[in-house]
């Protein structure tokens, strides 16, 4: 296991930017939303193998809002609480929220308040925060979930320290995130452009993560157990015009500035790029997108030191002798 993040050409995290790209996005984000809705639902089949049943649970980089009703529904009794960087994000996240509480009138108001519930009744609570670094009390949350958000942030682990802080001791996390595979088609369209024109190379999508590192940053910071397993869902586009306004629209472009200078330049790579996705139409005539998403869940472990530095030996290890490697 590595004791050390991957070496990656990620640039460093850059929360006012990231901020500016969502508060930019937040408008149009609906309409591409199907990608992140469909992963939220993959993700609660999975919870439904777990056994858990928090009082308190954090969405965290909730965005515009859309996992928070269905985690209220799948959690009735708990107090859900949503965190963003963006503030227009979570204006939407807001008016969708009031939306669903205008609609708890009329026949709603007769539900068992257990039932209300879970129609919306009780609406979740929205705060603007970094999700590295959350203003939580230690702690403070039996479940963490983060839904297609942890690839924004350049050091993962730097992130599940944070997370693991404030969870309770065997609270869970859950998350999804984009692996490696994610955009390549894109990707190898701009470095072939690049290199066609003669210009100097530049990363234009993000350096995603390995399933494995992950893993492997989830024990170092302080999980056990960890589930981790992926997919790859392929999304297919009739024109490259259309496949590059969706990426946009997903604020999957954090390289927007890594454009060339000259206006010259930045019209001729754009061709460029069209020309190389138009490339890769298949039989039906479309052009393929690759997202390879990540799932991972995993529980806060029991701490081995005290806050003052002292070992925690627990009963049930009393005995065993030291573990030999296999």
């Amino acid at each position: 296991m590595s004791s050390t993040s991957p070496k990656t050409s990620r640039p460093a995290y850059d929360p006012r930017r990231l901020r500016e790209i969502f508060d930019r996005r937040a408008a149009d984000f609906n309409e591409v939303a199907f990608l992140p809705r469909e992963i939220a639902s993959r993700m609660r089949e999975r919870l439904e193998y777990i056994k858990v049943a928090p009082t308190r649970v954090l969405d965290a980089a909730c965005g515009a809002g859309s996992d928070l009703s269905g985690l209220r529904e799948r959690f009735t009794e708990a107090s859900v609480l949503g965190v963003d960087i963006s503030s227009a994000m979570l204006k939407r996240a807001s008016l969708a929220d009031s939306a669903d509480a205008e609609s708890t009138t009329g026949w709603k108001r007769f539900l068992p308040s257990t039932l209300a519930k879970a129609f919306g009744a009780r609406g979740p609570q929205l705060a603007q925060a970094d999700f590295s670094a959350l203003p939580f009390a230690s702690e403070a949350f039996e479940l963490l979930w983060s839904n297609l958000a942890l690839h924004w942030h350049a050091s993962p682990d730097a992130v599940f320290p944070e997370w693991q802080r404030v969870l309770k001791v065997n609270g869970l996390l859950m998350f999804s995130t984009f692996g490696p595979d994610t955009l390549r088609e894109l990707a190898a369209a701009y470095r072939e452009a690049e290199r066609t024109l003669g210009l100097a190379p530049h990363p234009h999508t993000i350096d995603f993560v390995d399933m494995h590192d992950l893993g492997d940053m989830l024990v170092e910071s302080g999980f056990e157990i960890p589930v981790m397993d992926q997919e790859v869902i392929t999304i297919t586009y009739k024109s490259p015009e259309s496949l590059l306004k969706d990426v946009t629209r997903w604020g999957a472009y954090p390289f927007e500035r890594a454009t060339p200078a000259h206006a010259a330049d930045a019209q001729a790579l754009r061709g460029a790029v069209h020309e190389k996705l138009d490339a890769l139409r298949r039989e039906d005539g479309t052009i393929p997108l690759t997202f390879e998403v990540i799932y991972g869940h995993a529980w806060k472990a029991v701490p081995r030191m005290t806050a003052e530095g002292h070992g925690i030996v627990r009963l049930e290890d009393i005995g065993r002798g030291p573990k030999r490697n296999r």
